[in-house]
């Protein structure tokens, strides 16, 4: 029975996400051409709607304006409305605000304009505008406007019937029984008329009820399957709800599996958890068997219960997060004598990471590492730690944007130098104790990169869609050629290659050791983090608990 709620817990949770599991906002951080600005955006639930803009400014100086737009990828900028100025904050100097109006669902962006004494700046920041919500109207309104409803159609029956009867009298006449006959007769008709024209009002709106229904984002579905003979993890989408999903008339191009381009370099990133202890992290990046199938090699996982959330980007911008579950049994990979045979399918960026259960300090596994807390450091597989540097008695409040600053040291205590991890100094994973909540993150933001890049591709083509967009099945197979060329590079070519245009590289040839993740908790409740960077060549695990008030 336990395991049943669970599993229906699950389901519940997951029926309801998109992209970024239970976490819809998306900020920025970086540079607007000579501005340092971090960007917060909530996008609508509903579409049309509106999605709320803040804009942080460092060291704002006078007589700055602010504005921003929405830019769609169906139709690139021709098709793009005037920007909205933004509102300067009166309590809080650099802050900017705005409401952006997006008319359309599909892959989108928002473009923030700052110009000022230092000159114009501007930004993209993706933005993906699904509708995720239906409105319902107030019970007192309906009542309302029911009632108005049938005070209209009382008065107007009146007005015909008396129009064709009472009007008919002159001064002083009385009344006969012809013009009763006409009045009785007109009032009839009318109110047949006026009950007519409401039914066909109704059976408009709910014919368009159901067209909105039809665009309702709904999640793709998957299932996860573990061969511990080859030790082999198989992600395999559902070919019959993509189907369904295609033949929606805005989301059909936008969802094609075949357009899936590398984010970091990989096609997939997929995370397992354990849930529950949220006490084992794999990080695999899976490699395409065919447009709807991703394999990867997956390490000795300990029986339980697994959380699984699978990122993709879509040459549309479009980012999704798949998300399934996964149940390992007992003995599954003790019993199984792992062979090398699929050695080709490891990732040289995959990762695996054990620490304490949420709610613990105990550790109940071998060679598992003791999680960090803010203030209270968390020792490293090679020796060195990681400190979160938030002060504990400060908690961090929901739906407030926050900066998650992490230090590294080596094992003497001195500043870590830290190397690209796919092209980003660092990446995080967020992930509340009952996964209604996961996010990954990076020191730019929660924005996906390739998502930036691919409406940026779009915008600078401005021509048709029809001429932009390749067959797909060609353009899949350029894209396993590309992403196995790099695959196969050195570390270090990799890594340069993968850190072009990356806002959190630094270029002042410094070492760096500290890392910041702007975000934006969506919920309270408890939090584990799970940081992720790469020193001396090797990848560097390391996980934080919070407690979001």
């Amino acid at each position: 029975m336990k395991k049943l709620t669970t599993s229906l817990i699950l389901l519940l949770i997951f029926l309801t996400t998109s992209a970024h599991v239970g976490s819809p906002g998306v900020t920025f951080e970086g540079t607007a051409g000579p501005y340092k600005a971090i960007i917060n955006i909530t996008p609508p639930d509903v579409i049309p709607g509106t999605a709320t803009v803040t804009v942080y400014l460092e060291d704002a100086p006078k007589g700055l304006q602010v504005s921003a737009r929405p830019i769609y990828w169906t139709v690139g900028k021709d098709g793009t409305p005037s920007a909205d100025i933004a509102t300067p904050s009166a309590t809080e100097q650099g802050r900017y605000d705005v409401k952006v109006w997006f008319m359309s669902i599909g892959a989108s962006s928002i473009e923030v304009i700052v110009d000022g004494p230092k000159g114009k700046g501007v930004v993209l920041v993706p933005v993906m505008a699904l509708s995720t919500a239906k409105r319902s109207m107030p019970a007192g309104l309906g009542w309302g406007l029911l009632a108005m409803a049938a005070f209209l159609v009382i008065l107007m029956v009146t007005i015909i019937g008396s129009s064709v009867g009472d009007s008919q009298l002159n001064p002083g006449d009385e009344m006969t029984q012809r013009l009763r006959r006409r009045r009785v007769i007109g009032s009839v008709v009318s109110l047949v008329l006026l009950v007519l024209i409401l039914w066909g009002g109704k059976n408009w709106w709910d014919s368009e009820a159901e067209d909105y229904k039809s665009y309702l984002f709904k999640p793709m579905q998957a299932t996860t399957t573990v061969d511990a003979g080859n030790g082999t993890l198989t992600f395999s989408i559902d070919t019959a709800q993509l189907k369904y999903l295609g033949r929606g008339r805005r989301m059909g191009t936008t969802r094609k599996m075949n357009y899936i381009v590398p984010d970091h370099g990989k096609l997939m990133h997929l995370f397992l958890v354990r849930a529950g202890d949220l006490d084992v992290f794999a990080h695999l990046h899976p490699r395409r068997a065919d447009s709807v199938t991703f394999i990867s090699k997956v390490p000795k996982l300990p029986a339980g219960k697994y959380f699984v959330y699978a990122d993709i980007t879509r040459l549309s911008g479009f980012t999704e997060t798949i998300v399934d579950t996964l149940d390992v049994k007992e003995n599954l990979f003790r019993n199984a004598a792992l062979e090398a045979k699929t050695e080709t399918l490891a990732d040289p960026d995959d990762t695996y990471y054990t620490n304490n259960p949420m709610g613990s300090r105990a550790l109940t596994r071998p060679g598992a590492a003791m999680c960090g807390l803010p203030g209270v450091a968390a020792q490293l597989n090679d020796g060195s730690s990681a400190i979160w540097l938030q002060d504990p008695k400060k908690p961090i409040q929901a739906n407030e944007l926050t900066t998650l600053n992490f230090e590294i040291k080596d094992p003497e205590g001195k500043p870590a130098v830290l190397e690209p991890y796919m092209g980003m100094m660092a990446h995080a994973v967020i992930l509340k104790d009952d996964g209604s909540v996961y996010i990954h993150l990076h020191p730019a933001g929660s924005y996906s990169m390739a998502s930036q890049k691919a409406l940026l591709d779009r915008i600078a083509f401005n021509k048709p869609l029809d001429e932009y967009l390749p067959k797909p099945s060609v353009f899949a197979d350029s894209i396993d050629h590309f992403v196995a060329k790099i695959n196969d590079m050195p570390a270090a070519e990799r890594d340069k290659l993968l850190m072009t245009n990356m806002s959190d590289m630094k270029s002042d040839g410094k070492a760096h050791h500290q890392v910041s993740f702007p975000y934006t908790f969506p919920q309270p409740g408890k939090y584990r983090i799970w940081i992720q960077a790469k020193r001396n060549g090797n990848i560097i695990n390391s996980a934080f608990d919070a407690e979001i008030k």
